[in-house]
């Protein structure tokens, strides 16, 4: 009998690719589809949904087709896994194209719904599954359709297959996770990194073919005339138990990962790769976990793991104490320690996984298929669990107890559950454990604490976005939202939307403010007494405006004051309304995922369908927080938007790094006396201008604004080099290489 060589090690090496890729299409899948739809989190629920049921669909369907698949032409299934492996790859060219056209349908369905409304998610939910799903079902089949091949050719390794092939799929995601947001994004940009993609599909494609020609009739192991043994039931248990069990940690392992981003948001930054660090390490544990499975196995049977679930309700408790404020964890370089607490979980839940469909499918594709997808299945719920059910009606610590009460019932069932009679004298050790973890449990969650904990007065608003915290008094208050400080009463602030107001050559009509912070700007553009509308991502944000604004009660019923919770960009897309100045004050810091596409050329394009022909655009730049070559590119695309662009860098040590205040309209920005400006002003809003200083009278504060203007060509040539900054090139969110090396895209 002839068989291809190391062909094991193939399909180990197809799964490592094929588990890069997946990751890569996921992560930029979902930034593409938030540049179209709207950065929010229901959104962002939709597409990971959107992608797990595809996962799950086509593990259950491709299971079902290898049943008599091989029967009639053995070597099949290795050519239709290469079919599915080139049509994921056409996904790297066809999803951006979907995306983009769906947007431009949603746009003229306006009717369907309002867009802040059900029926707009409703809309956008179908659009992106139909854009999705399909290609997603190509990725989910490749499971079963390599389990079918093994069984035939290598009947031996065939009955831990999955577990096999599980291992280098991790090992490529936890790659995919390194290499896209480390290096890949940030030198070619996300469209280019799709296609850098869809190239190792079609590599694999071609592969999986070549290999597909070489094995003849011969290579596949005819299937035993007798009948398959009896499978043994796992920990005693009917066989649908073990479909719960996998359905329950893949559940609970995608709900406490959307719980441990906020939790650990506060300590490890809100940027692209403080998530990626704890996808990795989520990845790297799970494939720790997956290989020692795939060596304990050689020495001990399945039904031998009932202890592990006591570990694993344990190990689930220990990443309570991550978001405990302590002294000693917030000191530089111990962010890590943090990070650790999730490694045992993660590990003993990559050591689970694949045991148990190992124990359900013993190597059968079909049955395979039909545990991973239930798996799957819990991977769809489990996020919408955590951030729809949980985190906007708890805190992080109380969301990770109740996320442990089904492990421990598992625990329990596998540790009181009867065995057979050699067996009972070894009753006594599980339930030990069993009640020792507990109680170790319960003293984690006791001894730990939330991370808003530290701030003795507080108001804490919870919702399906953010954790968002109002502390201190005066100008002392800060604003918190998932443990970043958002804001403060500063005066800049209120400079945002007075300066391009007054820049007018006539008097406003309405104006816009995007992100609402504390109020202030909204306030600012009230006391012109004009139309003032206010959009903000976070629901609890506007809610708290009361602790920061002394009259935010009246100011929130005046006719003139219109607030609505939504995506920025998304709203504009589905307004009408045109309005004399729009005034953006994206969140800090300047890093943060998804804020690029409020500095982006797409983004100013958006602005100028809804500004009024002399109308002024301002846009915030903390500069404090970015680098120069950011500051660069926010310059460049903004010039490339606008032809009359002008900046202005007040500074006031009191409020420390003020940032840059541009300015930009498609009509000229002429240069205006002081006298001028506060001509133009109200009374009211003249005296807002100079409530918090830095001069005394308005004259004084513009004369000192406008001494502090800056040239917009001299900003963009301090890095000459980089690029404008786009939706597919996000300068300021991908920085390593550039700030490490040097490297420039």
């Amino acid at each position: 009998m002839r068989r291809p060589p190391s062909s094991l090690l193939w399909y180990f090496a197809f799964f490592i690719v094929s588990g890069f890729c997946g990751l890569v299409y996921e992560v930029v899948w979902l930034r593409l589809a938030m540049a179209s739809f709207g950065v929010t989190t229901a959104l962002t629920s939709i597409v990971l949904s959107a992608f797990m049921a595809g996962l799950g669909f086509g593990s259950w369907g491709a299971g079902k087709l290898t049943r008599n698949l091989l029967d009639s032409n053995r070597p099949r299934a290795l050519r239709i896994y290469a079919i599915a492996e080139l049509l994921v790859g056409v996904s790297s060219f066809a999803v951006p194209f979907e995306l983009r056209l769906g947007r431009q349908i949603l746009l003229h369905l306006r009717s369907f719904g309002g867009w802040q409304s059900a029926g707009y998610y409703v809309a956008a939910g179908i659009w992106i599954a139909l854009a999705l799903v399909p290609w997603c079902v190509c990725m989910g089949s490749t499971f079963p359709l390599l389990m079918a091949v093994i069984r035939k050719t290598n009947r031996a390794a065939s009955e831990h297959s999955f577990s096999y092939l599980y291992l280098a799929n991790v090992l490529g995601a936890l790659m995919g996770t390194l290499a896209s947001a480390f290096i890949v994004i940030e030198l070619v940009g996300f469209r280019a990194t799709l296609s850098v993609a869809g190239c190792f599909n079609a590599s694999l494609a071609i592969a999986a073919l070549t290999l597909s020609n070489r094995l003849d009739a011969s290579t596949f192991q005819e299937k035993p005339a007798e009948k398959p043994p009896l499978l043994q039931r796992l920990y005693g248990l009917q066989d649908g138990w073990v479909l719960l069990f996998l359905f329950t940690t893949g559940m609970i392992s995608m709900a406490m990962e959307i719980v441990w981003i906020r939790q650990l948001t506060p300590y490890l930054g809100n940027v692209v790769y403080a998530f990626a660090g704890i996808v990795a390490v989520y990845l790297f544990s799970s494939a720790v976990g997956t290989e020692d499975y795939r060596g304990w196995r050689r020495r001990h049977q399945p039904g031998e793991s009932a202890s592990t679930w006591t570990f694993l309700a344990l190990a689930a408790a220990i990443p309570a104490i991550a978001g405990t404020p302590s002294a000693f964890l917030r000191l530089s370089g111990f962010e890590f320690v943090r990070l650790a607490t999730i490694v045992l979980f993660c590990a003993l839940a990559g050591f689970l996984t694949p045991l148990l469909v190992d124990a359900w499918s013993h190597g059968d594709p079909d049955r395979a298929g039909t545990a991973y997808a239930c798996n799957i299945a819990g991977c769809i719920v489990g996020p919408l669990l955590a951030g729809f059910g949980l985190l906007p009606w708890m805190s992080e610590r109380r969301a990770l107890l109740i996320l442990d009460v089904p492990l421990f019932a598992i625990a329990a069932v596998t540790a009181f559950r009867s065995r057979p009679a050699a067996q009972r004298a070894q009753r006594a050790g599980p339930a030990i454990k069993f009640a020792l973890a507990g109680g170790a449990a319960m003293l984690l969650f006791g001894f730990s604490h939330d991370y808003e904990t530290m701030w003795p007065q507080r108001v804490v608003k919870r919702d399906y976005t953010a954790t968002v915290i109002a502390t201190g008094q005066g100008f002392t208050s800060a604003l918190y939202v998932n443990g970043i400080s958002m804001t403060s009463l500063s005066p800049i602030t209120k400079e945002m939307v007075h300066l391009p107001l007054a820049f007018l050559p006539r008097p406003p009509r309405n104006g816009l403010v995007i992100c609402f912070g504390m109020g202030t700007s909204f306030r600012s553009m009230l006391s012109w007494g004009i139309p003032t509308t206010a959009v903000d991502l976070v629901p609890s944000v506007p809610a708290l405006a009361g602790y920061f604004q002394p009259h935010a009660q009246e100011l929130v019923a005046s006719p003139l004051a219109h607030i609505f919770v939504d995506d920025g960009r998304r709203f504009l897309d589905g307004s009408n309304e045109s309005y004399d100045a729009i005034v953006v004050d994206p969140p800090p810091p300047v890093q943060a995922p998804g804020s690029s596409l409020l500095y982006s050329r797409e983004f100013y394009a958006v602005i100028k369908a809804h500004l009024r022909p002399d109308g002024i655009l301002q846009i915030w730049y903390p500069a404090g927080f970015g680098d120069t070559a950011t500051l660069a590119s926010i310059a460049k695309s903004l010039m490339q938007s606008f032809p009359y662009v002008r900046a202005f860098d007040p500074k006031d040590d009191r409020f420390g790094p003020g940032g840059i205040l541009f300015l930009a309209s498609e009509e000229p920005i002429p240069v205006t006396s002081s006298a001028t400006l506060v001509a133009r002003l109200p009374a009211a809003a003249a005296i807002d201008f100079v409530e918090w200083g830095p001069k005394p009278a308005p004259q004084e504060q513009f004369d000192w604004l406008l001494s502090h203007e800056r040239d917009v060509r001299q900003l963009a040539a301090e890095d000459p080099e980089v690029p404008a900054l786009t939706d597919d090139r996000p300068i300021n969110e991908y920085f390593l290489l550039r700030n490490w090396f040097g490297i420039h895209r």
